[in-house]
């Protein structure tokens, strides 16, 4: 996953830095040509990268119907854990622009990675331990996340929530770096209603959706 934040900010950016170029010189970042903006963003400071060269990241926000590829990658990936797929929503986008030099020669690059959900038929379980285990490592994970990509984002003064990609009432991990992602609190409460959706197969997460549903 791309934006692992396990990997530490030197090989996140070491492994946008190699992917941005092997999608080819120039930006490969354009949005969805006609379609709204996203319903939220968030932009890193730059960041340097092991090459010499500046990355910067964004997140744009959903949520959005998962395209043709997306719903079928998270079939995939039920029937490899034995269980049904139900539907998949797109939670998220993350943007890289990479900027430096390559065969000696000034160079820009970028790339996409989806951030998406997949609704298996996962059994239901209580939330509230993994709750709790998440409110006890919140503030260490915020800082690590300062440390790494700048400030905590905030919205007047408070911060934002962290979204468990996995959710807690379906066995997703509490605090597992790869599984939470900050989210702006008016779509957080969106992407939390989307979940109820998903898992009860409403058609609106199981249809597949444009290949980019948003503009930069």
């Amino acid at each position: 996953m791309l934006f692992a934040y396990a990997h530490g900010r030197s090989g996140l950016v070491a492994s946008l830095s190699a992917l941005a170029l092997s999608s080819g010189c120039g930006s490969a970042t354009v949005g969805g040509v006609g379609m709204p903006p996203a319903t939220a963003r968030w932009v890193s400071p730059v960041v340097r990268s092991p090459d010499g060269g500046e990355v910067r990241f964004a997140i744009y926000y959903g949520p959005w119907q998962c395209n043709t590829r997306q719903l079928a990658s998270c079939q995939r990936r039920c029937r490899r854990e034995g269980r049904a797929s139900l539907g998949c929503i797109w939670l998220a986008d993350i943007k890289g622009d990479w900027v430096g030099r390559w065969m000696f020669l000034p160079a820009e690059a970028g790339t996409r990675y989806p951030l998406t959900h997949r609704c298996c038929d996962y059994a239901t379980v209580d939330p509230e331990s993994g709750r709790q285990r998440w409110a006890n490592a919140r503030d260490g994970f915020r800082n690590e996340w300062a440390e790494e990509f700048g400030a905590w984002p905030l919205t007047g003064g408070r911060n934002w929530p962290a979204h468990h990609i996995h959710d807690l009432a379906h066995g997703g991990h509490p605090t597992a770096l790869r599984n939470l992602l900050p989210v702006p609190p008016d779509v957080h409460t969106v992407i939390n209603g989307a979940y109820p959706q998903c898992y009860a197969r409403s058609p609106k997460w199981s249809t597949p959706g444009p290949d980019l549903p948003y503009s930069d």
